[in-house]
């Protein structure tokens, strides 16, 4: 991660409060019984502890990058403000490690992401992978639940590639959304990952669903795909939904819209296993829905912001959004 990024701004982290309260106020609180299905979604304000739950042991993983570890830190204590006996095991490694250490029992569960789940662990190609949360969660679900796994509802952000430029050349442009992009495209150069070409949620499906054809296309290392921009040496880069730098420097980059819903889905699901599920009642899988929902796209770029670029710990940040969101009481 480069270093010359500019501080968090003290009105980044007042509009992370407030998307958290406002996502908080959203949730409502329709029933208060553990029991209740999680599509009522629980109540909003402090996790409460159940002294039921003392007796269940879970150890919750996730993959090794920052992002992974953060929502792998938020669902742990959560879990453990539950009541659970809990503990992690972070930094597993790629999906593959991360589902083989689930297989075996040595985490009880691990977040991972809808889009991931359906290309690399059952082999989809991205074109089959829903651009919509729900379909796709419904479909990774299906498939996991083969192995005797589920996952529980998906997060409200999605990690994905998107279009982005800098906020002044989408201005001097018009560019909205992806599909503003028709009849000028041909005069920008696009950046992106060297598997760019053949991908549908990068150069592939730009060209085959939105029928655009650009000046060029230049392979570049997912480390400067925001270099790039800042140099002016591409128009267009393929940037992350999540991204650190949409949150430190919201100002100067943008994402364009994928209006006609493209791009795979990359909701976060947390998978487990379904014995877990059943020794862990109903508490389990509504205590993960219910502190997910505070994460929306803002509120995910400003939390991998304070990791990446402020060189926070997962596990503090995790904290922070605990508190911040009101889950902590």
């Amino acid at each position: 991660m480069r270093s010359e990024f500019t501080p968090l701004r003290a009105g980044i982290t007042l509009l992370l409060a407030l998307a958290l309260s406002l996502g908080m106020v959203a949730c409502g609180s329709s029933n208060d019984d553990s029991t209740s299905s999680n599509e009522e979604g629980g109540s909003a304000g402090a996790i409460v502890s159940n002294p039921k739950n003392a007796k269940v042991s879970l150890t919750i993983g996730s993959k090794n990058f920052p992002e992974s570890e953060i929502t792998g830190e938020i669902y742990a204590k959560a879990l453990e403000a539950a009541g659970y006996k809990v503990k992690t095991d972070l930094g597993l490694g790629s999906e593959t490690i991360a589902l083989k250490t689930l297989k075996q029992g040595e985490v009880s569960g691990y977040p991972e992401y809808t889009s991931t789940a359906l290309e690399s662990l059952f082999g989809l190609e991205p074109g089959e992978v829903p651009a919509e949360a729900q379909p796709a969660y419904e479909k990774a679900k299906a498939e996991l639940e083969k192995d005797g796994l589920t996952a529980f509802p998906p997060t409200p952000f999605s990690s994905a590639n998107a279009v982005g430029t800098t906020t002044k050349f989408a201005e001097k442009e018009g560019l909205k959304t992806v599909s503003d992009l028709e009849g000028k495209s041909e005069s920008m150069s696009l950046y992106g990952s060297p598997e760019c070409r053949q991908r549908i949620d990068c150069l592939a499906g730009l060209e085959k669903y939105y029928g655009l054809k650009f000046k060029s296309f230049h392979p570049v290392d997912i480390g400067l795909r925001y270099t790039v921009l800042e140099k002016g040496q591409a128009d267009l880069s393929i940037l992350f939904t999540t991204d650190p730098q949409l949150a430190a420097e919201k100002d100067k980059f943008v994402i364009l819209e994928d209006d006609k819903e493209v791009f795979p889905a990359g909701n976060v699901i947390f998978i487990t296993d379904q014995s877990t599920v059943k020794k862990a009642g109903p508490d389990y899988e509504k205590t993960i829905v219910a502190v997910q929902k505070g994460l929306t796209l803002p509120v995910m770029q400003e939390l991998n912001a304070r990791v990446e670029l402020e060189k926070k710990s997962a596990k503090q940040v995790a904290a922070e959004y605990l508190k911040s969101a009101g889950y902590d009481g």
